[in-house]
């Protein structure tokens, strides 16, 4: 049974994970070029990083057939660090994040992903999906006739061969095929290789040369801080996305520990921190990638790629990876999100969409997602309010009053405006709360100032129908029924 269970996790079908790392790898390579430039770090910084986190990731994380490594949004936080201190801070750093992701997953940190809403989730892909086709434009823009014939082939190959046959991925074939084609017959145009140059050397095992010292500390775990939680974002959302993909499950706080794991040894072997990446994933997942061993041999396969076949792979025509990345693009975009638009409640298409505002504005996936879940949580407290309600009823001198709903921040004031204290001739006030829940302090807080206001004015108070829950916080941070308890000065 173990036996079974590991075969599903590792490898479901042996051919196309390997297929899959394959096509994974070969896209790997001008991307964590380009991310190294971005960083303003040697070319194999970045793609030492891909190979030691995707290797690790595939054992130790916790979504199988996610690719990990050196991504654009964490290389953007360490332009600074690496321009004002230098290499040695930024793989100190990356040591650091990996530390406090560590720590995260310990902490069960990825859980939080709960409160992550599906809009939220679709922005983020849809956003990702644009950033991805602007990424490409560069290497389309101003660059001649046949880079565009070139890309256009690309993408009849890569939409095309699967009618024919769906035995080899086709981004691998039109990969082949396009490099084939450009050095047979010199076409001359920009390939991998004009990107900068590729290691000819295997990584190698060094602690970061910079003093032990509390400096050291303080200015990297600013950077270390931002990197971790950039990281765990856009890898618990991407882990999300490939759950969706493939109708699978996975354990967010094993990845967490997982990209830790991977952003140490990224540090001691020469590396930047890095994440998941949706594009690589999704390029793996299409390609028939399921399992762990599709996300090991990317990462080995790329590193045999850099360091034995480097001449070739320096070939490899940007157009033929430029088509890849479009398919990825197109593949990626929720297109069903625009027909549901109009069927959708109001406030879910204006978190979907301001969520793809922020981040295609900013180019920050962290702030746009940031951005969503607060917007989510404001048109969330506003949907309770509208269900919430007080009640009242009087016979004799008892004035009951029966609240129902949820009694939290953004309820406690019209749960405290909801009672009249200046009401004549009252004896007793009794407060029925069987329909409502108590949330958080300010809730009890209210309560206090409800049941004190009345007692500040000879009115006893009766409160009935607290359930378990409500009545622990009540006894907790109540102070109404302490002894002395009284208004504060000014109410």
């Amino acid at each position: 049974m173990n036996l079974v269970r590991l075969r599903r996790e590792w490898a479901p079908d042996v051919t196309r994970e390997i297929l899959a790392g394959t096509v994974v790898a070969l896209a790997l390579i001008p991307e964590a070029i380009a991310f190294s430039i971005i960083a303003g770090v040697d070319p194999k910084v970045g793609l030492y990083a891909s190979f030691c986190i995707a290797v690790v990731t595939a054992i130790a994380g916790g979504r199988p057939a996610m690719i990990s490594a050196a991504t654009g949004a964490m290389a953007l936080v360490m332009t600074t660090l690496v321009k004002d201190h230098g290499l040695g801070h930024l793989f100190a750093a990356t040591i650091l994040t990996g530390l406090i992701q560590i720590a995260a997953g310990a902490f069960k940190l990825g859980n939080l992903m709960r409160f992550v809403s599906r809009s939220v989730v679709t922005g983020f892909v849809n956003a990702l999906a644009i950033l991805i086709f602007l990424a490409q434009m560069p290497e389309l823009i101003g660059r001649g006739p046949l880079v565009y014939a070139m890309t256009a082939a690309g993408l009849a190959l890569i939409y095309g061969l699967p009618y024919l046959t769906k035995a080899v991925p086709s981004a691998l074939v039109t990969i082949v095929l396009l490099t084939a084609v450009s050095m047979i017959f010199g076409l001359g145009i920009r390939t991998v290789g004009d990107m900068g140059a590729l290691p000819s050397e295997l990584p190698t095992f060094a602690l970061p040369s910079v003093p032990l010292t509390l400096e050291t500390l303080r200015t990297i775990l600013p950077y270390s801080l931002t990197l971790a939680m950039v990281g765990l974002l856009e890898s618990l959302m991407t882990a999300a996305i490939v759950d969706e993909r493939t109708d699978t499950t996975s354990n967010k706080n094993r990845e967490c520990a997982g990209q830790g794991l991977a952003n140490v040894t990224a540090g001691l072997f020469g590396g930047m921190a890095g994440c998941a990446m949706i594009g690589q994933s999704v390029i793996n997942v299409s390609s028939g990638g399921r399992g762990r061993l599709s996300t090991l041999w990317a990462g080995a396969f790329l590193l045999f790629l850099i360091v034995v076949l480097g001449p070739y792979v320096a070939q490899i025509p940007m157009a033929a990876l430029v088509a890849v990345m479009i398919m990825v693009s197109i593949n990626t975009f929720q297109w069903r999100s625009i027909r549901t638009l109009v069927t959708h409640p109001t406030t879910s298409s204006i978190v979907m969409l301001g969520t793809v505002a922020v981040v295609v504005a900013t180019h920050d996936l962290a702030k746009g997602v940031l951005f969503g879940v607060v917007l989510s949580g404001l048109f969330f407290a506003h949907k309770v309010t509208r269900f919430f309600a007080v009640a009242s009823t009087r016979e004799g001198g008892t004035r009951t009053y029966r609240v129902t709903g949820q009694i939290f921040f953004a309820t406690a004031e019209a749960f405290h405006a909801g009672f009249d204290f200046r009401e004549d001739d009252l004896t007793g006030v009794v407060i029925d709360v069987t329909q409502a829940h108590f949330w958080d302090l300010t809730a009890v807080n209210a309560l206090d100032r409800v049941v004190l206001k009345f007692r500040h004015h000879g009115v006893p108070v009766e409160i009935v129908g607290l359930n378990a829950a409500s009545a622990t916080l009540v006894e907790t941070l109540g102070t109404h029924d302490k002894p002395g308890a009284a208004l504060a000065s000014g109410h």
